[in-house]
Order: C-alpha cells, then sequence, then structure tokens
C-alpha cells in the first residue's frame, strides 16, 4: 500500500511518538498509551488522522453514479448522513474501502492512507457522461476524529462524518494545529486502533489481503446493501449470500498475557492442539494492547475451524470469540 510522505504537525506535540508503517505520518501516541486509551473511551480527546486520503464527487449525478460503483445503497442517501461503502473487484475481492458522507452539494470520503490516487483512476475511468467531478483533496483537508460522548466544538462550516463510534471531521489543513490547541489532549493512532480491535471493525489492509470478500469480515450490511442495482463483484456478493459460505471468517482473540511480544500482523494461526508445527489455519490481522481487555486481536480463519477450539497465534496463546458466524 503506497504511504504518504505528509508529515502531521501535530508530531511537534510534546511527547509525541511517530507511527510507522501505513501510518507513518501521525503519531503512534503521545507518550501514555493506556491513558490515551481511556480517555478516548471516555469520550475525551481527538485523534490525528491527517495522514488519511481524502476524496470529493460533486455534481448533479454525484449520489446516482456512485450508486452504480459502490456496494453501498446511496441514490438517495440524505445530507449529513454517514454511510460506508466498498468497491470491489469483478471477482468480489475487496479492492476500496470509503467513509462518507454527503453535504447536500458534495460527497466527502476518507480512505486508507495513498490509496486515493488509485481510487481516483478507477472513479475517472468510469465517469462516460455522468455530470460528476473528482478532486484529491488531501493536501487541504485533514481528517479529525472526535470520539463518541465528545463535546469538543465543531469549527462553523466543517464537514462532519457522525457514526455510532464517533464524528470524522473534514478539518482544513491550515487549522490542525489551532485546533489540537483547543480541543486536546492529542490522542495516537494506536489507542484508537485499540478501540477499533476492541469493536470488531475490520480496516482495508489490515483484516483484508487480496482475496478477501466482504462476507468474511462482516462488512455485509453495513458496508454491503443487499438489495441494490447492479456493481461490479455483485454476483460474488449474491451468491455466497444465497448459496454457501464464505470460505473464512473474522474473529477476535484474547491472546495470553504474559507474553511479551504481540503477535504481528500476518503471524500464522494454528491449533494448540497440533502444536506450533501443526497446519496454518489463519492469520492474525491486527493485535493490540487494551487498557482494560490486555492483549487482543483480530484474526481470519478458516471458516471450518470449531468456534471453542484454543489456538496458537504464532507463538502466544489465544481464545477466539465469534465475530462472523461460521
Amino acid at each position: 500500500m503506497q504511504q504518504l510522505s505528509k508529515r502531521s504537525p501535530l508530531l511537534s506535540l510534546p511527547g509525541a511518538v511517530p507511527a510507522e508503517g501505513v501510518d507513518e505520518g501521525v503519531a503512534a501516541h503521545y507518550g501514555d498509551l493506556f491513558r490515551e486509551q481511556r480517555a478516548l473511551a471516555d469520550g475525551t480527546g481527538f485523534v490525528d488522522l491527517s495522514h488519511r486520503g481524502v476524496v470529493t464527487v460533486t455534481g448533479d449525478d454525484r449520489l446516482s453514479w456512485l450508486h452504480l460503483l459502490l456496494t453501498q445503497h446511496v441514490s438517495e442517501l440524505p445530507a449529513g448522513q454517514a454511510t460506508e461503502a466498498l468497491i470491489l473487484s469483478a471477482h468480489g475481492h475487496i479492492e476500496h474501502a470509503l467513509y462518507l458522507v454527503d453535504d447536500g452539494e458534495t460527497v466527502w470520503a476518507h480512505v486508507e492512507p495513498g490509496t486515493q490516487d488509485a481510487l481516483i483512476a478507477y472513479l475517472e475511468s468510469m465517469k462516460f457522461f455522468y455530470r460528476v467531478e473528482v478532486a484529491d483533496r488531501t493536501d487541504e483537508f485533514a481528517v479529525v476524529h472526535l470520539p463518541a460522548g465528545s463535546i469538543a466544538e465543531v469549527p462553523e462550516g466543517v464537514v462532519v462524518r457522525e457514526t455510532a463510534h464517533g464524528r470524522d471531521l473534514f478539518l482544513p489543513r491550515t487549522e490542525l494545529e489551532s485546533y489540537a490547541e483547543r480541543s486536546g489532549p492529542a490522542i495516537g493512532i494506536l489507542a484508537y486502533e485499540a478501540l477499533r480491535v476492541e469493536a470488531h471493525r475490520p480496516r482495508l489492509g489490515f483484516e483484508t489481503d487480496h482475496r478477501t470478500i466482504p462476507h468474511e469480515l462482516g462488512w455485509i450490511g453495513t458496508a454491503v446493501h443487499l438489495q441494490k442495482g447492479c456493481y461490479r463483484g455483485q454476483e460474488t456478493v449474491a451468491r455466497v449470500q444465497n448459496l454457501g459460505k464464505p470460505p473464512r471468517r473474522l474473529v477476535f482473540l484474547h491472546l495470553d498475557g504474559s507474553e511479551v511480544h504481540l503477535p504481528p500482523h500476518g503471524a500464522d494461526i494454528r491449533l494448540a492442539d497440533e502444536g506450533p508445527d501443526g497446519r496454518k489455519i489463519g492469520f492474525v490481522t491486527t493485535s493490540v494492547r487494551h487498557h482494560e481487555l490486555g492483549p487482543i486481536a483480530l484474526a481470519l480463519v478458516k471458516r471450518n475451524v470449531p468456534v471453542d477450539a484454543r489456538l496458537i497465534a504464532d507463538t502466544t496463546a489465544a481464545a477466539q470469540e465469534i465475530v462472523v458466524e461460521p
């Protein structure tokens, strides 16, 4: 996945430790991971997500046109109502995840860091005769997340995407530092990720690989609407939904807290009864340390793995909870 070279000015705040990998450019934390998690869970502070891509679609046909391309029903999306949607390959594999809101004139979406170029290239190729304009607004706008329950003020005129998990602000980049001064404390991406894993919410590039279909991650219903017209990959979605089961399923793991190291993304999962040399039955997608639950993770395992089976994630013992039914 392409990374952005843009560095957030908030990395100059006291205690800021830069994130690595896909989340490079923002802070992993500001000196106290668990304090930041508790603040976020309590509805205070904000998360700098300014490394994420921002894409807009304008024009009279924007909603009807996007409706043809996305997995979500958006042709009559009310202004101000948040939704999320996917773009699939012809074979139904997940290629893009978009977090959307329409402000009455423009559809705003934030996407994974560095994916906006490929997304825009695809959207541009599908414009045909529709009255739409697609733009990369990443250089102009920074995504800022306010947790659920936050009473922080939203500057006038800022587009807001509000969900059960909090509010995403499309904030002008020129206002990011001043907003941080009056809306702190700043909270790092690791705390945000810990609460995401706790809530079983998948993330493109973490819970997905080149062959992931929406059913495996529980994205049916939230990002995929089953009663809408054709879109690329719909045949696979309908076939699996009506006639079969996905080959894998997302699970939530409680990891052995005595281990010093977390199993990394991609670490093999095996059945505990078969030991560390047993057959691979899945892989870790995201692992985090949670302020209450201890070390936890999301993972993709084969659908037929017994729901009560004891697992080993890399070398760490793990107990699973069902996220997607087998």
